[in-house]
């Protein structure tokens, strides 16, 4: 019976160690794809801005109003002490 308990440790270290190494793969993953978009982003919106300002005043007011209406549709969030 102990030999059973111990094999049973021993799987729930594996699975534990599998799930750790896949929430890092799934960190590195989203390093190096958001990382250029986080880049690209403000990049391209200077652009716009220097070439097209009201279109660029557009979009940025478009998701001002997105992200106002997100923060008060989504529920509250609940802080525990």
């Amino acid at each position: 019976m102990e030999r059973f308990a111990q094999l049973l440790d021993d799987l729930d270290d594996l699975v534990f160690m599998a799930r750790m190494a896949c929430e890092r793969f799934r960190k590195i993953l989203l390093l190096v794809l958001l990382g250029p978009l986080a880049v690209a982003l403000p990049i391209a919106a200077v652009g716009l801005a220097l070439v097209h300002p009201p279109l660029a005043l557009a979009t940025a007011i478009l998701l001002f109003v997105f992200l106002l209406y997100h923060t008060v549709t989504s529920p509250p969030l609940e802080i525990s002490l």
